[in-house]
């Protein structure tokens, strides 16, 4: 059997902790930032985990990562 490939739009948009989670970064925060307020506009800077009900899925697309 082959292997798999990665999908590479999601290799590029997420990365796999240490123990398994998966991050990915936020939303919104690449342009029109001037009606944020700055409080928003830290929270979208920080990176975030992809919630349980997802990680499955996101698992099938980087097999490898």
């Amino acid at each position: 059997m082959s292997k798999m490939k990665s999908h590479r739009g999601a290799a590029k948009r997420f990365k796999k902790t240490a123990k398994g989670k998966i991050k990915r970064s936020k939303a919104f925060g690449s342009h029109l930032l001037g009606h944020k307020p700055p409080k928003r506009k830290r929270r979208i800077r920080k990176p975030d985990l992809v919630s349980k009900a997802e990680t499955k899925k996101i698992y099938r697309l980087i097999p490898y990562k």
